[in-house]
């Protein structure tokens, strides 16, 4: 059975975690870096590094999927594209990110669009990279959401995903299941409002196929010379796919 944020509703998962993210995004940016300590920050910079080597050539068109307010599409300016289209189901989140795009005076580069991940209004090959910073995990069809990533990368292009996973090892491990079980809701739920986003978290993370479990859909998927690359003791991970 799918994890879903509102139990109570029988709506799709795309349409609650639509609903959930347009219910938390005046508070998504503050929450994100107090609840990770800040440290989500530079797990976007390492993955912008590692998508830096995995490229042949620096990427000139980058999509982010499920952009929220655009932090990620933020972080590949880094690698001075020539376009990023973020793209995203919650018109909350993107309002968000669009004001923060024309504050920094970079919404001529980075494009905030909507669109759903698992069936993107997007044309064949028609990215050098393909990029997306914990999203994956919402999507209602892991594989189907993969597949259209892969579409829409060009021959030689190159995908990362950044998600949150499970810790495997003593004692962080333990200390983690404690944190985003008790902890990580009740600052979500006092500092947000919204009671059900932040138990989902914890909830949609456990559920999920994360290290070789989803190295294995991501080939599925069609991506070849994939890399797993844990990060902070196993809490999240960076995933490398290559288009042949």
């Amino acid at each position: 059975m799918s994890v879903v944020p509102y139990k109570d509703k029988d709506t799709s998962k795309r349409e609650q975690v639509a609903e959930m993210f347009d219910s938390i995004s005046p508070k998504y940016d503050l929450l994100n870096h107090v609840l990770s300590g800040g440290i989500d920050i530079l797990w976007r910079k390492r993955a912008i590094r590692e998508l830096r080597k995995a490229s042949t050539q620096s990427p000139k068109r980058i999509l982010d999927i499920a952009t929220g307010t655009g932090d990620f599409a933020l972080e590949a300016l880094a690698l001075k594209p020539e376009k990023v289209v973020g793209m995203d189901i919650s018109e909350g989140m993107l309002s968000v990110g669009r004001e923060k795009m024309k504050k920094r005076g970079v919404d001529q580069i980075i494009e905030m669009r909507s669109g759903d991940s698992e069936g993107l209004p997007l044309p064949d090959n028609d990215f050098d990279a393909v990029i997306v910073a914990f999203g994956v995990r919402n999507f209602e069809n892991l594989l189907k959401g993969l597949t259209d990533m892969h579409r829409v990368t060009r021959p030689g292009g190159v995908c990362v995903v950044l998600e949150f996973s499970n810790p495997r090892q003593f004692p962080f491990k333990q200390l983690y299941g404690f944190y985003s079980s008790t902890i990580l809701p009740l600052i979500g739920r006092v500092v947000s409002k919204d009671s059900s986003a932040y138990t989902y978290l914890p909830e949609s993370v456990q559920a999920f196929p994360d290290g070789p479990d989803f190295l294995r859909i991501y080939e599925a998927a069609g991506f070849k010379n994939t890399k797993w690359i844990p990060l902070t003791f196993g809490v999240a991970s960076i995933y490398i796919g290559h288009k042949a």
